[in-house]
């Protein structure tokens, strides 16, 4: 059986309407056990760096296992997210690079852009998302664990 992941989701104001219909989403999945969403929220605009930072701090906290950003490309949310230590942030648009993001690199955080995709595919990548777990026993282990000495300043 597959353990429920416990998901941060956030964006800035050019994302909310995919971030609110993909938390709606996650909380029906029988995958998912909890959803914190870390904004935008109320009637300020909300700045990306901000939001994608909270959510990579509860990451990297080990409060949720992974987050779920989206801005209007998923660039900046990317970005921003890769700047906590021992987070790995993925922009992704396609199922393939949805796998790859977890199976290949151990990306805690998918990134989307609203400006995109159409919500269809976002739902449909967050759904592929969901059914992904980095297996530590596999080839790409090594070039993960590579990945995190060099963000440790060891090269």
């Amino acid at each position: 059986m597959v353990r429920k992941l416990r998901i941060a989701v956030g964006s800035d104001e050019a994302g909310r309407q995919y971030r609110e219909a993909l938390r709606a989403d996650l909380n029906a999945s029988n995958l998912v056990s909890s959803v914190t969403d870390v904004g935008v929220h109320g009637d300020g605009p909300g700045a990306y760096p901000e939001i994608a930072t909270a959510a990579a701090r509860l990451v990297a906290a080990g409060e949720v296992d992974r987050a779920l950003l989206v801005c209007h490309t998923g660039l900046g949310v990317a970005i921003a997210a890769n700047k906590v230590l021992g987070v790995r942030a993925a922009c992704a648009h396609d199922e393939v690079s949805v796998r790859a993001s977890v199976l290949s690199n151990n990306a805690q955080v998918l990134c989307l852009g609203q400006g995109i995709i159409g919500l269809a595919v976002a739902r449909r990548l967050t759904a592929e998302w969901l059914t992904c777990r980095f297996d530590p026993d596999c080839s790409a282990a090594a070039k993960v664990a590579r990945i995190s000495a060099l963000e440790q300043g060891h090269s």
